[in-house]
């Protein structure tokens, strides 16, 4: 079953059938109720999360200004991965916006069978890659709008 579920996760995607299957030997289900907290800003991470059912909000506190959701995420999504990189406290907010079920993948674990097939660790690696590329290049943008929005464009 988790195997499917992480077949139509985009970070999975490019990986073998077997290699998915690996995966998915580590990855371990979980149940979150609406509005549970799945971790915090600031916090710890160890793990990151495959959406199986429902929807996670990804949001930040505004000093000022109160919560600020930056995406909604359904099923076959992932989210909290830079958890799987680094040591570095959670960046945002991850909270069950309805019932969700999850798949969790500790870093510990990804990191021991992606020590084992390094083919698997370069696909795994290189979606990592583009998945920070691209929440990187949407940042981006949302900061150039927010500025020429603001009045603030760099122009002279």
């Amino acid at each position: 079953m988790h195997s499917t579920v992480l077949r139509r996760c985009a970070l999975f995607e490019s990986l073998s059938a077997e290699q998915v299957e690996k995966v998915a030997e580590i990855a371990i289900g979980r149940d979150v109720a609406e509005g549970q907290p799945i971790f915090r800003e600031g916090s710890t991470g160890d793990e990151m999360f495959v959406i199986v059912a429902g929807t996670v909000r990804i949001s930040k506190e505004i000093p000022g200004a109160g919560e600020e959701a930056l995406t909604l995420l359904g099923p076959g999504s992932y989210f909290g991965e830079m958890a799987a990189i680094d040591d570095a406290p959670r960046s945002a907010d991850a909270v069950a916006h309805t019932a969700c079920g999850l798949l969790a993948i500790r870093r510990e674990d990804l990191d021991r069978i992606m020590f084992l097939d390094k083919d698997l660790a370069y696909a795994v690696l290189w979606a990592f890659v583009r998945t920070l590329s691209s929440r990187l290049r949407d940042t981006t943008e949302k900061l150039r709008s927010f500025f020429t929005l603001a009045g603030l464009s760099g122009g002279s």
